[in-house]
């Protein structure tokens, strides 16, 4: 099972806020045992989703603290299960950015109706503890499209 939860990124000011698109398939491995019967992706995964995002917007900054991984979850609320063929816009603001630590509200919509939000408390690994060959694509197809467009 793969665990990139963003298909990819509608807009982006670097540190600042992000918009994301993710669609969640009808064959997700996640809907063989969650609900049997009622596929529902589950509020760890929503989440997760919202963690990648954020992290991107961060990681975007290109800063050396390292990248950012999510420390803690300060608050989660899910208002409708995610069902299978649908199609989420995940929205992350950086509320506060700082050397160590950074922390992110963020957003899941679905049929333009908010389905879950969440703030979201990042901390930073040193780059050299990451495996050299790491490429978030996402991200790196993004900022390629995007670079010379006035978001940075």
């Amino acid at each position: 099972m793969g665990f990139t939860f963003v298909d990819r990124i509608i807009e982006m000011k670097p540190g600042k806020s992000i918009r994301a698109k993710k669609h969640i398939l009808e064959n997700e491995e996640i809907f063989e045992v969650h609900y049997p019967g009622f596929p529902a992706v589950p509020g760890t995964f929503l989440t997760e989703m919202m963690a990648q995002t954020a992290g991107k917007c961060l990681d975007a900054e290109k800063k050396p603290r390292g990248m950012a991984m999510l420390s803690r979850i300060k608050s989660a609320a899910f208002r409708q299960y995610v069902g299978p063929s649908k199609t989420l816009v995940i929205s992350g603001e950086i509320v506060n950015n700082r050397s160590n630590v950074a922390t992110a509200v963020c957003t899941i919509e679905m049929e333009n109706k908010k389905i879950c939000t969440a703030e979201l408390l990042f901390a930073f690994v040193a780059f050299d503890k990451l495996d050299p060959a790491f490429r978030d694509e996402v991200l790196e197809s993004y900022l390629s499209k995007n670079s010379g467009q006035g978001d940075f």
